[in-house]
């Protein structure tokens, strides 16, 4: 690393999205001392408040991301799913350290679960489908159940499709012609989690401790940190094989699965901040965010060093309904609102994170406090 590489604090930093992780990574660059630039097309998005320059326009309006590449000394982004001709445009023009070619490569699930198995790393079964015939030969292979995911475009499980029977298979009615699909065999789940990494410009390297996930309704629900189970080791090394095939800079997550019989598989890769590694910030020596803006401005990245472990709980739309008179009356809860004015149920307004020694105890009693008559 040379100095000549680094950019320091009182240049800006511009950021493609102002969601909860635009707002989150601007925070922790105006707390370095980094002016902050957001391009984002809602007018309250959360980050339009933790911004020197906001620009409200949509991601597709070239002039108003030239605005912004001409504000700033490094662009970065919070979100995958740019219109990728003027991402290169952007790289071309201006400095992207994440560059465009991975982040493409990752818009897709088959190219990306193809470059995840060129790798060397192990992924779930999969092929690509084009028919209702073409699933049948993949059940036929893999056997039901089975599930079949929009190729582009899905966050938060929109676009997938569980296939458990040919009688399944014929009441879907999978709308192939308007986008491209993949089948993946279903697997019977032992448990998820994810590892988070950054690197920086000059190529160094810091992960964080593994983290265990429950989903519910295709959307993140819990994350216990570090996980409590031992994939630590076996995590980084499919990263590290992944790592030698695309191109890394900044923070990014891979998710895994873990099936019954204890294989770990690559389910996909997040190249930016992940909601699993939210805990991060009252849990580490530095979050996620941080690392991304120290990496991204080729800083020198520290070590990570947990403190407690971390329950972190997402907050959706009918969490605060259900919560409002009670959030701020627990001093144990750090409260995370990302300050979205529409709230709406299954919509990420917030998190909750929690410190504790003792994970299965707080678990028991978030089932009173957080959870009220559900389970988690």
């Amino acid at each position: 690393m040379t100095l000549t590489d680094r950019i320091y604090p009182d240049q800006t930093i511009g950021i493609i999205g102002g969601g909860q992780l635009g707002k989150m990574l601007a925070q922790s660059a105006l707390r370095m001392g980094y002016k902050v630039a957001v391009l984002d097309p809602s007018a309250d998005a959360p980050a339009s408040a933790t911004s020197h320059l906001f620009i409200n326009a949509a991601f597709d309006d070239e002039e108003a991301l030239k605005a912004l590449g001409d504000a700033s000394d490094v662009i970065t982004y919070e979100f995958e799913n740019i219109d990728g001709p003027l991402l290169k445009e952007m790289v071309d023009k201006y400095y992207v350290p994440q560059g465009a070619d991975t982040l493409l490569t990752l818009q897709n699930r088959e190219d990306e679960k193809d470059a995840i198995r060129n790798s060397g790393a192990k992924v779930v079964p999969f092929v690509k489908v084009t028919n209702d015939e073409d699933v049948r030969a993949f059940a036929v292979h893999e056997n039901y159940p089975v599930i079949v995911k929009t190729a582009t475009g899905g966050y938060d499980g929109k676009g997938q499709y569980l296939i458990e029977s040919e009688a399944d298979l014929e009441e879907e009615n999978i709308p192939y012609g308007d986008t491209e699909f993949i089948a993946e065999k279903y697997l019977d789940l032992e448990r998820e989690v994810s590892l988070t990494v950054a690197k920086n410009v000059s190529g160094e390297e810091i992960i964080f401790p593994l983290q265990e996930n429950l989903h519910r309704n295709q959307i993140l629900y819990r994350t216990i940190a570090p996980s409590r189970v031992d994939y630590q080791k076996a995590a980084e090394e499919e990263v590290s094989r992944i790592m030698n095939k695309l191109h890394f800079t900044g923070v990014f997550t891979v998710e895994f699965f873990i099936d019954k019989a204890g294989v770990l598989y690559v389910n996909e890769i997040a190249p930016r901040p992940h909601n699993s590694a939210h805990h991060t910030i009252e849990s580490c020596s530095i979050s996620q965010f941080d690392a991304h803006i120290l990496a991204v401005t080729n800083q020198p990245l520290p070590e990570i060093v947990q403190h407690k472990p971390a329950i972190m709980m997402n907050l959706l739309g009918q969490d605060l309904d259900r919560l409002d008179n009670d959030l701020f009356n627990h001093p144990e809860w750090h409260v995370h609102l990302y300050g979205k004015t529409g709230r709406k149920p299954e919509r990420k307004m917030g998190h909750v994170t929690l410190l504790t020694d003792d994970i299965e105890a707080a678990l028991n009693q978030l089932k009173t406090d957080f959870e009220k008559e559900q389970t988690i």
